[in-house]
């Protein structure tokens, strides 16, 4: 039975080759205190920084920047962001570039105001803020997390070998977004393939849960269809603006909220890649496939009628003559050899876990009770050996 749900999305998405036009209007309605935050020097070399900030000085805004955020941002790097938003007096954070740099502007978002410190509040309690919000805006150049339209904002903290993510409320959310597919294409293909994987897991997530036959589990499969087909089209020409384009709007969909109603979401396959980022710094994308195919087949028996589904909806698999069981697994060998198609990381190991580190990547993975299976920590040391 589809349960009872509130849906409220706040983001106002601006989608296209044309999008940067709608920044200097959105700026009109945030004050003069502008924190651009962005990583590397990819932007400066694509030219997209020089477009941003003549629209910044255009606008007549007071810029403060904060560069050098990583692909895995760390409580370090979040502390020197609330630092310089305080003392910019920030009113408008503007996050340039993938998902680490979104989440990472929303974790400073919530912290500037914050009289506690915001590790132990939002990522060990995990309770909401309690204090003033700086507003978020993105530009996203790089398709994957959602993080564009959402309110997930992920941090690594070092000391403690813990990656943990915190979804946030409506609140929290960007007020908006700036999505042209192009911006995604400077990206080596590494990293396109790592995007196109954590699409394909956000989706799975929430479809892997609930026996329910409902609206959510229709669209969910529509969008791993359409992930599918336009992925092996980027693979073989990463430059194809339709592709291209369409895997950067079934990004934003797989993880916008909106195929969660109804269901009551898995989320393993991120607990127990994050465990692995946390020790290895390894690119998401890639711990997430390294892990998800051991996790899938060890609680396919839990939730069979679904894998099934999976299997004759979303690969096409010919049902006729065969178990339940020999369909269901002949659709997770469908996705195995389309995770190999696209050149993903398949062993934990390539990552660079070790065996000594197994012990310790199992006690930071935080078991959730979403899925078909709870798991005991037993079994997450298990699907880790499987995963080497």
């Amino acid at each position: 039975m589809l349960g009872n749900f509130s849906y409220h999305n706040p983001t106002k998405l601006y989608f296209g080759e044309d999008s940067l036009n709608y920044l200097k209007d959105e700026f009109k309605n945030y004050g003069e205190n502008v924190l651009l935050i962005y990583g590397g020097g990819s932007i400066k070399k694509s030219g997209l920084y020089d477009e941003i900030t003549a629209i910044l000085k255009d606008s007549g805004k007071n810029v403060a920047e904060l560069s050098g955020v990583m692909p895995n941002p760390t409580l370090e790097k979040l502390y020197e962001g609330i630092k310089i938003a305080r003392e910019n007096n920030s009113e408008l954070i503007l996050a340039v570039g993938g998902g680490s740099v979104c989440d990472y502007a929303k974790a400073v978002s919530v912290s500037v105001n914050c009289d506690d410190d915001p590790w132990q509040k939002y990522y060990i309690r995990f309770e909401e803020p309690d204090c003033k919000i700086i507003p978020v805006g993105c530009v996203l150049t790089m398709a994957g997390t959602g993080s564009e339209m959402n309110g997930g904002a992920v941090i690594t903290n070092h000391e403690t070998k813990l990656k943990i993510g915190h979804v946030f409320g409506d609140e929290v959310m960007p007020k908006f977004s700036i999505l042209n597919p192009k911006y995604t294409m400077t990206l080596p293909k590494y990293q396109m393939a790592a995007g196109i994987y954590d699409i394909m897991n956000h989706i799975c997530e929430q479809y892997f849960s609930g026996e329910d036959d409902n609206t959510s589990d229709y669209i969910s499969e529509a969008l791993m269809k359409s992930l599918i087909h336009a992925s092996r089209i980027a693979n073989k020409n990463p430059q194809d603006y339709e592709a291209r384009s369409n895997i950067m709007w079934t990004a934003t969909w797989a993880l916008n909220t909106l195929v969660a109603k109804g269901k009551t979401t898995d989320w393993m396959v991120h607990m127990l890649g994050q465990a692995v980022g946390a020790y290895t710094d390894a690119t998401h994308g890639m711990t997430l496939a390294a892990v998800s195919l051991p996790y899938y087949r060890f609680i396919m028996p839990y939730g069979l009628k679904k894998f099934v589904r999976f299997a004759t909806e979303v690969w096409n698999v010919n049902p006729d003559g065969k178990t339940d069981e020999q369909i269901a697994e002949e659709g997770l060998a469908a996705m195995e050899n389309w995770m190999k198609e696209l050149e993903l990381v398949m062993k934990i190991s390539e990552l660079g876990a070790t065996d000594e580190m197994i012990d310790g990547i199992a006690d930071g993975t935080l078991i959730m009770d979403g899925g078909y299976k709870v798991l005991t920590r037993d079994e997450i040391v298990q699907i880790l050996k499987e995963s080497m």
